[in-house]
Formats: C-alpha cells, sequence, structure tokens
C-alpha cells in the first residue's frame, strides 16, 4: 500500500530530514528529533520483511500470556520472593492487587533481537516504556514520505480502547475515577511530550496533564495543584493516575524535608485509594529477574503448558541470578531494575569483559545473567555521515495484544543515545 512520495529524489540527507521532521517539530507531538543536542530520529527508512513484522507480533502475544501467568504467581507469593525479585520492600502491597489476569500491563514494549537462531526476546519494558510517540504516530508520516507501507498504520487506536477497558475494571473495583490526570517530568521534552499524546489518545473526557512536581500528597489522597508555588491555590484530588515515573524511583521520592513522599503514594495504591495506570501488576512484570524466574520453571517444565514451554524455548534467552554458563559462551550482565542499558556489561567467551556501559546508575542493583544475543549490524545515514552500529526491535503490547514496533540502531549495548530507525513494511 503505497503512497505519494513527498520527499525531492535529489535532496541531501539533511534536506530530507527536515523535510521530514520539522513539520512534526511545528506540529508540536514529536518535538525530541534531536536529543541532549545530538541526532535522534534518523531520516532513512529501513524495509522490514511481513514475515519478520508477524512474528514479532505472535512471540509478542504469546510472551504476555506467559507473563501474565507468572505475575499472578508473584502477586501471591511471599515477601521474601518479592524481595529476591529485586521489588522494594514498599510496594509490595501495590504490586498483590488484581485487576485483569490476562494481560501483564496496559502498555508495554519487547524488545528483541533477530540473530541467526531467530527471534529472541532480550527484555520487556512494561512499567514505563517510551519510544510511543516515534512508533506510533512519527513513523507514520515518514513512511508517507518516502510512500512506503507504515507497519504501524492503525495501531494507536488502541490506546482509547485500553485506557477504557482499563477505568471499567477500575470501576468495578469500586474505584473512583472521575478525575484522571496524566502526570510526568514537565521539563523532560521526550517524557511530558510522550505523555500528553498518551493523554490525547486516551480519549478520556476531562483528563488533564499535572507536572510530576505539581502532585502533592494530603492525608489519604493525591492531588493535582496547579501552581505549586502558591499555596493558597485550589487543587484536586487524582482518582486516576497516568505516570511515566518508575515505581522503583517512586518508591525512593522524598520531599525536600525528608518526607518519604513516594511510600506514601504507594500506601495510597495498596490501600485503593490511587488507581494507577500502568497497573502494578506492570512493575512486577518490570524486574529482569522475572525473566530468570520463567526460565527457571520452564528448566524444571514446571507451571508452563506445552505450548507455553515452546514459546519460551523458541522467544527467551536462558537468564539466570549466576553466571552459571558453560565456558566459552558470552553472557551480558544486567540490572534488574535498569533501563537505557546503563549498568550492563557483556563478558565474552573467556569470561573477561568484551564491552561495558561505562555508566553506573544502577550498579548497586542485584543483576540477571543472560546468554548473549549478537544484535545484527547495520549501517545507517546520519547527519555526521555513515554510522556502523546494531539493531534493535521493539514490539509493543497494548492491552494484551500486539501493536506497533519500532527499530533503534546504536552499540552493542542499546543507550538513550541510540538512534530512531523509521522502518516500512515490504513483502
Amino acid at each position: 500500500m503505497s503512497m505519494a512520495k513527498t520527499l525531492r529524489p535529489d535532496a541531501s540527507y539533511a534536506e530530507r530530514r527536515e523535510a521530514i521532521y520539522g513539520p512534526l517539530r511545528q506540529e508540536g507531538i514529536f518535538t525530541w528529533d534531536c536529543l541532549y543536542d545530538q541526532e535522534y530520529a534518523l531520516a532513512g527508512l529501513y524495509r522490514l520483511e511481513r514475515t519478520q513484522l508477524e512474528e514479532m507480533r505472535k512471540a509478542a502475544e504469546a510472551l504476555g500470556r506467559i507473563y501474565a501467568k507468572t505475575v499472578r504467581i508473584i502477586q501471591q507469593g511471599e515477601p521474601a520472593l518479592l524481595a529476591e525479585l529485586g521489588l522494594p520492600p514498599a510496594s509490595f502491597g501495590a504490586i498483590r492487587l488484581r485487576f485483569d489476569e490476562d494481560i501483564p500491563t496496559l502498555i508495554g514494549r519487547f524488545d528483541f533481537a533477530l540473530t541467526p537462531q531467530g527471534l529472541k526476546m532480550l527484555e520487556f519494558n512494561s512499567d514505563t516504556p517510551t519510544g510511543i510517540v516515534e512508533a506510533f504516530h512519527a513513523n507514520g508520516r515518514v513512511c508517507a514520505a518516502y510512500g512506503e507501507e507504515d507497519p504501524n498504520e492503525g495501531c494507536s487506536g488502541a490506546f482509547s480502547e485500553g485506557f477504557k477497558r482499563m477505568l471499567d475494571l477500575y470501576r468495578e473495583a469500586g474505584y473512583a475515577s472521575e478525575h484522571v490526570v496524566f502526570s510526568s517530568l514537565d521539563w523532560h521534552e521526550e517524557d511530558a511530550g510522550t505523555t500528553r499524546y498518551l493523554l490525547k489518545q486516551s480519549g478520556i473526557a476531562g483528563a488533564e496533564f499535572a507536572a510530576l512536581s505539581d502532585l502533592r500528597v494530603e492525608g489519604d489522597r493525591i492531588w493535582a495543584q496547579p501552581n505549586a508555588d502558591d499555596e493558597e491555590a485550589a487543587g484536586c484530588p487524582i482518582d486516576v493516575l497516568y505516570r511515566l515515573h518508575a515505581i522503583e524511583k517512586l518508591a525512593e521520592d522524598r520531599d525536600t524535608d525528608g518526607y518519604p513522599t513516594g511510600e506514601h503514594v504507594l500506601e495510597l495504591i495498596a490501600e485503593r485509594k490511587l488507581a494507577i495506570i500502568n497497573p502494578p501488576s506492570g512493575f512486577a512484570a518490570q524486574t529482569k529477574a522475572f525473566q530468570a524466574l520463567i526460565w527457571n520453571l520452564h528448566q524444571a517444565g514446571e507451571f508452563y503448558t506445552e505450548e507455553e514451554h515452546e514459546t519460551i524455548e523458541a522467544y527467551m534467552l536462558p537468564t539466570f541470578m549466576e553466571p552459571c554458563f558453560p565456558e566459552g559462551m558470552p553472557y551480558v550482565a544486567k540490572p534488574i531494575l535498569g533501563r537505557e542499558g546503563s549498568g550492563v556489561t557483556i563478558y565474552a567467551g573467556s569470561g573477561d569483559i568484551a564491552e561495558a556501559s561505562g555508566e553506573d546508575e544502577y550498579g548497586d542493583q542485584p543483576m540477571v545473567y543472560q546468554q548473549y544475543a549478537e544484535l545484527p549490524r547495520i549501517r545507517v545515514e546520519t547527519l555526521n555521515g555513515p554510522y556502523d552500529g546494531r539493531l534493535l526491535w521493539g514490539c509493543f503490547l497494548i492491552d494484551g495484544r500486539s501493536s506497533a514496533v519500532i527499530a533503534r540502531v546504536g552499540g552493542s549495548i542499546t543507550n538513550n543515545l541510540s538512534y530512531y530507525l523509521p522502518s516500512s513494511v515490504i513483502g
């Protein structure tokens, strides 16, 4: 389903890039095509085979069902199990809340590597995934400019359906849902832009955006205060909070006077005085120790159906809480709640460090150890000329159904400076 091209055939890369992203910036929906004064969104197009797209979506849905089934174990587990998975004690009460046992989270993203051994899942971003505006909005615009088919066409409609169903689940559980707030760091362009996009796509009447800094905890409610500097400003209590703010960070949040605000909020969630999206089950699934648990149950031949064991064997990588790989097998050490590649180390088969992220933001966390899956090499065009990198795929899971895909190009360890590479579908 090709479309009319809008790019001049003789245009330079920089001209093509500006023709694509200039209008997107002006619209105010996708404004972070450059991040940290560097190019982030590329103007090229990766042509994805339709069979590969279909397999990613099939794998994401099958893995989503396995995650949902495993979350049920976690929610009924003893505190010792939750602690072993690296979940902060302040979150235990919230994690036990159950609303829909068939989905692990509302908005998640599986990260995949296309390897010679087939498609392999590296991790599941189930609490606060990003890349949403890129996949669901910008990608279609880039495909249109090249006259090619967008693999993500029509996917954004899943948001309004998913948010509506999540609100219905909360109402059925006895929650109030009159005042819905979408919140993130307002100074962080990507987070705020992603949150505002989801607010619009949610279709929730009367929902509004509030910066994290404008949220206040008072008694048994959390309030959105429109002007944090004005103590007299009228605020309103929040019934449902979409937050692009990771629960492990929330657990550590404190006021300027040292009061543990985040723990207080998690208590309100556990006491059913505040509904959150993603639901707490999304945080339980976020820990990479969860992958070690799934692999352990799979190795033991327990808990899962024959079909589920086949899915795990096909798409997951051996993952453990200790480095117990055969001599000569390369593996990766990852912080259990790490993000954007920080704290990740790749070990060669000799046991020597082959590559490290060079960042230690999550260095104090326990690690999981996962069999190394080499990301395929790819050369892309950039403002600085050709770049030889590695290709990582993401496939979103919205309300249990597979959805848009997104490609990133970076080093062997994908980080927050890796490029976003638009994609079309062929075949």
